[in-house]
């Protein structure tokens, strides 16, 4: 699989570009930030703001030492968290269903005799 295909497929999961592109450089082997700025050749703000977004995501994890170095979990990780959000996210989702549809056609009914 090419990186442009893994690329378009991290993206596809719900990752911007920016966090697939650190998400793979790092899927290669362990960086501190500024390490990943050189690889890159993007600015360093946007840089940490991927980090922590894919920090937050359970995606890649840090060190406590300083400078941090980053790592990124496995592509099977990587699924396995996606796919955890998706079903949450669905499971939500058909929970606020019934009152959806009922605020729905109230909000329809409304506009309906108001005009």
């Amino acid at each position: 699989m090419s990186r442009e295909h893994l690329l378009k497929a991290l993206k596809n999961l719900g990752l911007s570009k920016a966090d697939s592109e650190v998400y793979l450089c790092l899927a290669k082997n362990p960086r501190k930030a500024r390490n990943i700025v050189n690889t890159l050749g993007m600015s360093k703000q946007q840089i940490y703001r991927s980090l922590k977004s894919l920090e937050a995501k359970g995606i890649v994890s840090a060190t406590h030492a300083r400078p941090a170095q980053f790592s990124a979990v496995s592509l099977e990780e990587v699924l396995d968290v996606v796919m955890k959000a998706a079903t949450e996210q669905a499971k939500a989702l058909q929970a606020s269903r019934k009152e959806l549809l009922s605020t729905w056609r109230s909000m329809i009914e409304n506009s309906s005799s108001n005009q």
